[in-house]
């Protein structure tokens, strides 16, 4: 405790001189005795740099935008990213008053009379870098955020929020307030590629910016404050909640009359997203441009986390998330960025094409004309753990918002987990495949898929044939706390506090898992149980070839290697004698397991060779019951067609064989897995508090049945 007083000590005293710093600089006043504390010199330099910005700027400055390249793993170019506001550019005459006060009203009450920046906001600013460690809240004027969006990078310093009180201040001299809020109202995101009012006003409105409604101008207002949570096309009950609460602030100022508020609350608003205008991207690109902006986020010092202590520090967590996640994806659309990667386009044509291919028959459509029958798919490259081809969906013509299952949707794993949270640990625990156990009926237990019970079996045959029984036993012994372990410090991002009960050794999860989350988990064991993130980014550059981002994607240990290579030989068996034997491929050596949930909703084959580890998931997005589904059919069949194809003219490779466990000491019997993992491969993530009570070993009844 008294260290953690001594360093907010620290920080109070370093913010308090940078401010009388700034309060100095302005006032022209050469502080020697600040000077001399080395924070001095570098705001004097960054106090230049601002004016030297501003007064080589001209109003071309606000309407131009760099175009960000992407490339595949050939270096072939595969996409661009450019905002448009260059062809939406509007004056400051022709924007509506409405327009104008609606913006004031909600970002920034005195516009009209501050210099440019608020005192009072940067101290607030200066609070939350001491009690947060990082500038979390406060301090932005419409000619701050201005200052933010067009002249300066993404590093996250101290120094940046100075130089962007300078730029502010500057600009107030050198433009008029009524220049300085055209360019803003040109230069926002309002998300799904629109820059600036007359754009989004064409996109979700399909008119011109001067037809719209006092409630329509309201509404699109609501969203550049956080683009992803005010997202229309995701998320229209938090777009229309903050619509209100700006007409509400509008009445409160006397900007609109009573009858004009009550008139805006109350119309309905119907988007009319203009198909020429509306920018939607391919699963490539929507995976890509995710993995940037989170590597953007990196870069400025995120810390990203899955699990939290209390419902606050998640709200708190989710809030610094959002804000900086469309503050990266403005950057992202206007900064002129090189994003490499390691997308292999091959592969992803071939990935696309087996579901496409497999799924073909299902033709029914929901009443937003998509199919009702979908699939997801993501590889890995085994040798780098980076995302080479990762489909969402099946290939169809839509408008809007692309739906990337892959790494959007969470679906129950059915099977397919149990040698990630059940079997795994038990080889780690000192199990082997020949380890026999009791296949016979539970009370108040699962059932098996077929039916029947076999008596004594080896592990090995309980994994080759998906045995219930022995799954769910060998997870009462572990405990789900330390199942649930293993998947936590891979980042599956969605373990629940009702997860933690025995039904989780069948998959039987509150939300689930991705497709991303079950190839990275099972690259993890071909890899000798070293996990890596997986991402698609292996670089980013600025348009001057400076590297701004350097993927290291280094791992981490989260199964012994023994036992994950024990692992890798009993999925390979699956493949040769298990559920998976007629799904392997050409004289390729493969290992892999079946996924099936109850009533037939979902489906999962998940395998690998030495080269890519693939996992496919199909089912509809709405989940109900589908005839034939299993892991062995759609998915099993998707997987086979796209790894066959992946395998041409590669040589065959082996697996890394395990040690006898007659010819090494056991592993210890300690089942306290989280004592021994947290410290090295959890990282920043921390585990929900359960306590024994908690622990729930009996789950719905939707979960005893047709787990496969």
């Amino acid at each position: 405790m008294a260290k953690r007083k001594n360093k907010n000590k620290h920080r109070l005293w370093k913010v308090l001189c940078i401010i009388n710093m700034i309060i100095l600089v302005l006032a022209g006043i050469t502080a020697v005795g600040l000077y001399a504390t080395g924070v001095g010199p570098a705001i004097f330099k960054l106090h230049k740099e601002a004016i030297s910005l501003v007064r080589s700027s001209s109003a071309e400055t606000f309407k131009a935008s760099q175009t960000s390249l992407v490339y595949a793993s050939d270096g072939e170019e595969i996409a661009s990213l450019k905002g448009d506001k260059g062809i939406y550019y509007i004056e400051s005459e022709r924007i509506p008053t409405y327009v104008k006060n609606a913006f004031i009203s909600i970002e920034d009450k005195k516009f009209y009379s501050h210099n440019g920046i608020d005192i009072k906001a940067i101290i607030r600013a200066a609070t939350s870098i001491i009690e947060n460690h990082a500038i979390t809240q406060g301090a932005s004027t419409i000619t701050q955020q201005l200052s933010r969006n067009i002249f300066l990078s993404n590093q996250v310093s101290w120094e940046r929020k100075v130089e962007e009180i300078f730029i502010a201040l500057e600009m107030e001299k050198v433009y008029s307030k009524s220049d300085i809020l055209e360019f803003y109202l040109n230069n926002i995101y309002f998300a799904n590629g629109y820059y600036g009012i007359q754009a989004a006003s064409m996109g979700y409105f399909s008119t011109d910016v001067n037809n719209l409604s006092l409630s329509q101008i309201a509404f699109l207002t609501a969203i550049p404050n956080n683009p992803t949570t005010y997202n229309p096309l995701e998320h229209m009950d938090n777009t229309l909640a903050r619509r209100n609460r700006i007409l509400d602030q509008m009445l409160k100022e006397g900007k609109i009359s009573n009858e004009d508020y009550s008139d805006a609350v109350n119309e309905e608003i119907v988007l009319n997203v203009n198909k020429e205008e509306t920018i939607k991207h391919n699963y490539a690109e929507t995976y890509i441009y995710y993995c940037a902006i989170r590597a953007l986020m990196e870069e400025r010092g995120f810390q990203f986390q899955y699990y939290f202590d209390s419902q606050e520090e998640k709200q708190t967590y989710q809030d610094q998330y959002e804000t900086l996640y469309a503050e990266c994806q403005n950057s992202l659309y206007t900064s002129g960025y090189r994003i490499y990667t390691s997308m292999d386009m091959t592969l992803q044509e071939q990935l696309q094409t087996a579901i496409d291919d497999k799924l073909y028959a299902f033709v029914s459509v929901n009443d937003d004309g998509i199919y009702n029958m979908q699939g997801a798919a993501t590889c890995i490259d085994n040798k780098t753990g980076n995302v080479v081809a990762i489909i969402g969906g099946r290939s169809q013509e839509t408008v809007g918002y692309t739906l990337n299952r892959a790494y959007q949707s969470f679906r129950q794993p059915g099977s397919a987990i149990k040698p990630l949270l059940v079997y795994a640990p038990a080889f780690e625990k000192g199990y082997t495949p020949d380890s026999t156990m009791v296949d016979e009926p539970i009370t108040d237990g699962p059932k098996n898929y077929s039916g029947t019970y076999t008596g004594v079996v080896s592990l090995r045959y309980a994994v080759m044939k998906s045995i219930n029984t022995i799954a769910w036993q060998l997870l009462e012994e572990i405990t789900p706390s330390v199942g649930l372990s293993y998947l936590k410090a891979m980042n599956f991002a969605k373990i629940e506090k009702d997860d933690y009960r025995t039904a989780i050794a069948l998959g039987g999860f509150t939300t689930g898992v991705s497709s991303v989350e079950m190839a990275a988990a099972y690259a993890t064991l071909e890899n000798n149980g070293v996990y890596r993130y997986p991402t698609c980014i292996t670089k980013i550059a600025t348009a001057d070839g400076e590297i701004i981002y350097q993927s290291k994607n280094e791992g981490k240990q989260i199964y012994k290697e023994n036992a994950a290579k024990v692992m890798t030989d009993v999925l390979k068996s699956v493949m040769t004698d298990g559920t998976g034997r007629k799904l392997g491929i050409s004289q390729t050596p493969t290992a892999g397991k079946t996924g099936t949930t109850n009533d037939n909703k979902d489906g999962w084959f998940v395998g690998f060779s030495a080269y890519y580890t693939t996992s496919v998931w199909v089912g509809c997005d709405m989940p109900k019951e589908v005839e034939d589904l299993t892991g062995t059919t759609y998915p099993g069949k998707i997987w086979q067609e796209f790894m066959e194809n992946a395998h041409k003219g590669l040589e065959p490779m082996e697996f890394s064989p395990y040690v006898s466990y007659d010819s090494v000491e056991k592993y210890s019997t300690d089942t306290d897995h989280e004592l021994t993992v947290t410290e090295d491969t959890t990282n920043a993530i921390k585990d929900t508090p359960v306590t024994t009570e908690d622990v729930q070993t009996q789950p719905p009844a939707s979960y005893f049945e047709a787990q496969q």
